[in-house]
């Protein structure tokens, strides 16, 4: 449910980002459009204005040049770009006065270029006229005065400031156009890229939610594939558990049988030693007879001591027992504390309690740790576990021989962790590695004190903290005990709270 959600929150996201970004890239590139418009309108206005005053200057300049030809030849042939400047000056006039008419800043421009293009035709006119009726010094003195040349040169002033100005504007107007063009040049472009990402993120988007859907449809089956193997490894554990069961009550009830039947043995002993003091005692007025005389001192002396010796050895024997079953069940109902533990210096703390005993034999102990040594446990659980089978390895260990004890930590696969406890000891006989386990069972020579619980207790509360431990033993070379840990205490409570 959380990844729909994210995924519809990422996907109107990119999309809001898209609509905003094809909107503002829309949005720049419609002004800019605009813009040049503006631009392309305003540069063939001034091209037109440009051709006018190119016009005008060129027709007074034909005017003059057919002048001076005719003046010159006195050939009326050379009138002929005069006579077409004379015809052509009006509308070229009037085209420079439309294009200027719409320009404020040219005004000024009409103002004064109108007067003087009127003298220069006027003084045109009059020295043609002059060389018409033949009077040809007056049309020299006309021309040698430079009153035609200052008007002409007036005009060509005017002009080319005019055409300077048009031409700044113009270059103007195509450096705006540049730009304009490069702007949306680079928006395109920045707009692409920015599509693609856009589009490149709704994709990611669409794929880490497939991914997430894969993954999330990966887990359904694997959790259906882990329940089923957790209903499994649960009915394995129940029998297993019923096993244990069954096979402790059949061991608890055969132990402590033994010394109740011991028990009543002797109390019939008992019964018939104190019937042979009762006959002694019980005498009165008649001398007892030799065999009851007998017979009581021998009760007295041996029979009562004797049953009463076994009936109390078996009753502490009862007693050890009951105790030792109490130890294990109390260890079993204790509530388990996990913590961070070091296991490297947890299982450093334990060795150095019997490292008197290993120093006075020469043997030694040492430990192997990989990358992973902290896990999360029962500190008090692992710390009777590492005792009993430290104790173990010293009580049993092969005479003669020094002591050395190899303790190796690694992984053991995904969130576990093994511990292999090797000693060069006694040894475990084939027929008794599981024997071992078992509650007031002891394999090999018995010739150290004990009832048989420690490694039944080391199982039970390796078994507690969601782990289990096993033996690989060769009689007489030594033995391995393994053990096989979480890492995480906690995820084991997770997992059989589900």
């Amino acid at each position: 449910m959380t990844s729909t959600a994210a995924f519809l929150r990422s996907s109107l996201l990119m999309l809001g980002l898209g609509i905003l970004l094809l909107v503002g890239i829309v949005g720049y590139s419609l002004w800019l459009v605009q813009a040049n418009r503006e631009y392309s309108d305003e540069t063939a206005s001034l091209r037109l204005v440009r051709a006018s005053i190119v016009g005008i200057l060129t027709t007074v300049q034909d005017a003059e040049t057919g002048e001076r030809g005719y003046l010159l030849s006195r050939d009326a042939s050379y009138l002929e770009p005069y006579s077409e400047a004379i015809d052509e000056l009006p509308a070229r006039w009037k085209a420079l006065q439309d294009n200027l008419g719409s320009r404020p800043d040219y005004a000024i421009t009409l103002d004064e270029l109108k007067p003087a293009i009127d003298g220069k035709m006027a003084e045109l006119s009059k020295s043609i006229e002059l060389t018409r009726q033949g009077k040809y010094d007056e049309a020299l003195a006309l021309l040698s005065t430079d009153a035609g040349l200052r008007l002409m040169d007036r005009i060509r002033e005017i002009l080319n400031a005019s055409l300077e100005r048009t031409d700044n504007q113009l270059l103007g107007l195509v450096s705006k156009q540049l730009s304009a063009a490069d702007s949306l040049q680079w928006v395109t472009i920045g707009g692409a890229i920015a599509i693609l990402l856009v589009v490149g993120g709704a994709i990611l988007v669409i794929f880490q939610h497939v991914r997430d859907l894969s993954r999330a449809r990966e887990e359904v089956m694997a959790l259906n594939i882990g329940l089923e193997e957790r209903v499994n490894e649960r009915t394995e554990d129940l029998i297993r558990a019923n096993q244990e069961i069954q096979r402790f009550a059949y061991i608890v009830t055969h132990d402590l049988r033994a010394p109740l039947v011991n028990i009543m043995g002797f109390l019939s002993e008992l019964d018939t030693s104190i019937k042979a003091v009762s006959a002694y005692v019980m005498a009165d007025e008649r001398t007892p007879g030799e065999d009851e005389i007998r017979e009581a001192r021998l009760a007295v002396s041996e029979d009562l001591p004797e049953a009463m010796g076994f009936i109390r050895s078996s009753t502490k024997k009862m007693d050890a027992l009951i105790n030792a079953i109490l130890k294990i069940s109390r260890d079993g109902r204790r509530k388990l504390q996990p913590e961070r533990i070091d296991l490297k210096a947890l299982i450093e703390a334990n060795t150095s309690t019997v490292r008197h005993q290993l120093a006075e034999t020469g043997g030694e102990a040492n430990i192997t740790a990989g990358y992973i040594t902290s896990i999360i446990s029962d500190r008090f659980s692992l710390e009777q576990i590492f005792g009993n089978l430290f104790d173990n390895a010293v009580k049993y260990k092969m005479p003669g021989r020094p002591l050395k004890l190899d303790i190796d930590i690694r992984p053991d696969g995904p969130r576990r962790i093994r511990i292999d406890v090797r000693d060069n000891g006694r040894g475990i006989g084939q027929q008794d590695v599981e024997r071992v386990f078992e509650l007031f069972r002891r394999a090999g020579e018995q010739d150290q004190q004990g009832e048989g619980i420690g490694l039944a207790h080391v199982r039970s509360l390796i078994r507690n903290l969601g782990g289990d431990v096993t033996v690989e033993s060769d009689l007489g070379k030594g033995s391995t005990f393994i053990l096989s840990l979480p890492t995480d205490l906690t995820k084991v409570f997770r997992s059989m709270d589900q």
